[in-house]
């Protein structure tokens, strides 16, 4: 998702609600949890072979293709 869509998206919806992010937690019922969205910021991350997804970095690393995105906490 693109920080545009983002915002149209956030648009539609009521300027004074709480906002909260959703995440498993990798239990075996599934459960979503839901914590407050406390900070947004510039982050970088790269690919993570291990989980097959992005992971956040925190440390130069040479070997691995870094792309700075938007992360919300």
């Amino acid at each position: 998702m693109k920080v545009s869509e983002l915002i149209a998206l956030l648009q539609q919806q009521d300027g004074d609600a709480d906002v909260h992010y959703a995440y498993g937690a990798g239990d075996y019922w599934r459960t979503q949890l839901c914590p407050t969205v406390s900070r947004v910021y510039e982050g970088s991350v790269a690919q993570s072979e291990y989980h097959r997804m992005d992971k956040l970095i925190e440390d130069d690393i040479d070997d691995a293709e870094i792309r700075t995105v938007v992360v919300i906490d």
